[in-house]
């Protein structure tokens, strides 16, 4: 049986997703922006985006943007919002629905994002963005923020085995504020599900520090996290 065209009085829109992919590296939290080759506003800073299409939920179309621009499956992804200004594209009208993503910079395919043309930017440092991408990502960075302090999902931009002074600048890189060392210390030892191991890491010094890593098992028992 056809379907019937109950909404054909009304007007159609595109309905697009764009994603605000986050990464730590080097003690700064950055984002994955592309430099448009195509137009509307050819040659510059874009976040990246797509449209969904007939037969994919908006939250596929957003994972499989993700994985068109980086490669990578199973990545911790939450929608920020919808944004739908009438003229918020000069294209055509177009409703988008915004993700962040965090994502380890030393997992993502290298190739992939050189041929978008992206680059990872420091988020402190953002150059102008397209339509309303800025307030994407400041809506973005603060549903992380608030999220990160009662939820670990900042661990999704660390490696496996990191350090605890590589923790602690990651925290101070969302929060944008530096923490004191003996009470950070304080709090992560009060949390079993973040475990010393017998590894070591000397690229800092000849010494070392000693690596730690994140035991999931023991964390869905607890529940336990604030920073």
């Amino acid at each position: 049986m056809p379907k019937r065209n109950f909404y054909r009085e009304n007007p159609r829109f595109y309905v697009a997703v764009d994603c605000i992919i986050f990464g730590f590296h080097k003690g700064t939290l950055n984002l994955l922006l592309l430099k448009r080759n195509f137009e509307p506003s050819k040659g510059k800073w874009s976040l990246m985006g797509g449209f969904v299409q007939k037969d994919e939920s908006v939250d596929n179309a957003a994972k499989r943007v993700l994985k068109e621009l980086t490669g990578l499956d199973n990545v911790y992804m939450e929608q920020v919002g919808v944004f739908g200004e009438i003229e918020r594209d000069p294209g055509e009208r177009v409703i988008s629905i915004a993700y962040y993503a965090l994502i380890n910079v030393d997992d993502y395919d290298r190739e992939l994002v050189d041929r978008y043309n992206a680059s990872w930017t420091d988020i402190n440092n953002l150059p102008k963005l397209i339509f309303d991408h800025m307030e994407m990502v400041d809506k973005a960075r603060s549903r992380m923020k608030q999220k990160a302090s009662y939820k670990p999902i900042g661990f999704n931009l660390l490696p496996k085995l990191f350090t605890l002074t590589q923790l602690q600048t990651l925290y101070e890189a969302i929060y944008g504020e530096s923490m004191d060392k003996r009470n950070f210390r304080k709090r992560v030892a009060e949390m079993e599900f973040i475990e010393m191991t017998d590894e070591i890491d000397k690229t800092g010094s000849k010494r070392g520090a000693r690596l730690y890593r994140m035991n999931n098992d023991i964390y869905r028992k607890t529940r336990k996290f604030k920073i």
